[in-house]
């Protein structure tokens, strides 16, 4: 039977939810009061984005609610039973250590690795990880954690957000951080957080809940960063760096002929008797030393990630325990649902070229035994 591996599924261990519950600025997560006191105790909350801390709201409506299954390894593993999935790549859940102050990035980032290692040892041959970078400390603080977990026996890459080390992902300070990613072999997982500007999603984006930040949000803060990273020479730089993004690539298989459109078309990128300066292709890139997640939920879209990268190089995810069914009583998740049905309509009667998709190429990517 073929093997279904998810790549893009999340949890927040215990150590990082006391971290968040011992903030009260974003992000943190606190308990509403309750209304009555025969009222059971709410959820907690989880304010994840500024716009989540909205004093305008009832404290009970901020933000999203935290329940077990965000720390749960049981319910990760019952989840994994229930939708078949043999193994799991685990990764810790935006925003992550950005937010910490520079002298606490090194040890925080220490602590969760060292707590996702040995969740994942506690379960052999079910789970395995991303590391979690300090990226608010300073530079060699970062490469010291890439060398110390590239020895761990269950890391097989790391998740980074899209701003770097603040400054984002073409930013020349990365260097380094890249040139150890790429000794190490190891995996970037970009992953997007930061979304774009509230405003830009106007006056009403808050009868909307989380649609237009994550639906639209999220994939165009991941088309920009790894745009930056093509313009700014990161892979000419280090042409062994292996990046995963996130949610299909954000738009970037669409749009990607138009940014190479741009860049021929624009002066800057001419030398002093305007030939055009030499670079590697977009598509030579996205072939070579990128890889996309089947978070897509369409036929559509999964299709254009095909395309994009070749389907030797999109590799399933559920992005549990976001998009929970939110009927009483309903059991199979719908977001599960749409994605396999998408890998499978996009390859119509190819069941080979979908199973390497639901499983084999991770398999093969992150070496799993």
């Amino acid at each position: 039977m073929p093997r279904t591996v998810d790549i893009h599924t999340h949890i927040y261990p215990p150590s990082y939810i006391s971290l968040l519950k011992s903030r009260t600025s974003v992000p943190y997560i606190f308990t509403p009061t309750p209304s009555s006191p025969n009222t059971p105790v709410p959820d907690p909350r989880l304010i994840i984005l500024p716009s989540d801390d909205n004093p305008t709201l009832p404290p009970n409506l901020r933000g999203r609610p935290v329940d077990t299954s965000y720390s749960s390894i049981a319910q990760k593993l019952a989840f994994m039973t229930q939708h078949s999935i043999a193994s799991s790549v685990i990764s810790l859940a935006n925003p992550w250590l950005d937010f910490l102050a520079p002298s606490d990035g090194a040890q925080a980032a220490r602590m969760v690795n060292d707590e996702m290692d040995a969740i994942c040892a506690a379960h052999p041959g079910k789970l395995y990880a991303f590391a979690t970078l300090p990226v608010s400390a300073p530079a060699e603080a970062v490469v010291a954690e890439i060398g110390r977990v590239a020895k761990l026996p269950h890391i097989r890459g790391v998740i980074l957000g899209t701003t770097g080390l603040g400054n984002g992902l073409d930013d020349k300070a990365l260097d380094p951080i890249w040139k150890a990613l790429e000794t190490t072999g190891l995996l970037v997982f970009m992953h997007p957080h930061y979304g774009l500007p509230s405003d830009v999603f106007g006056p009403r984006a808050h009868e909307y809940g989380h649609v237009l930040p994550l639906a639209l949000g999220f994939p165009l803060e991941t088309t920009i960063a790894f745009t930056r990273m093509y313009l700014g020479g990161v892979f000419e730089a280090f042409p062994a760096l292996k990046v995963l993004i996130a949610h299909s690539g954000g738009t970037v298989p669409f749009l990607a002929g138009r940014i190479e459109s741009c860049v021929k078309h624009e002066r800057g990128f001419r030398d002093a008797e305007g030939k055009e300066t030499e670079r590697k292709g977009i598509w030579e890139v996205l072939k070579r030393n990128v890889w996309l997640d089947a978070v897509i939920y369409s036929e559509v879209g999964l299709k254009a990630a095909v395309e994009a990268v070749g389907r030797e190089r999109v590799l399933f995810g559920t992005d549990h325990p976001f998009f929970p069914p939110l009927d009483e009583g309903e059991e199979e998740w719908a977001s599960v649902r749409m994605n396999v049905e998408a890998v499978r309509a996009a390859f119509g009667e190819d069941d080979g070229a979908a199973d390497m998709v639901l499983g084999e190429n991770a398999v093969g990517l992150l070496k799993l035994p």
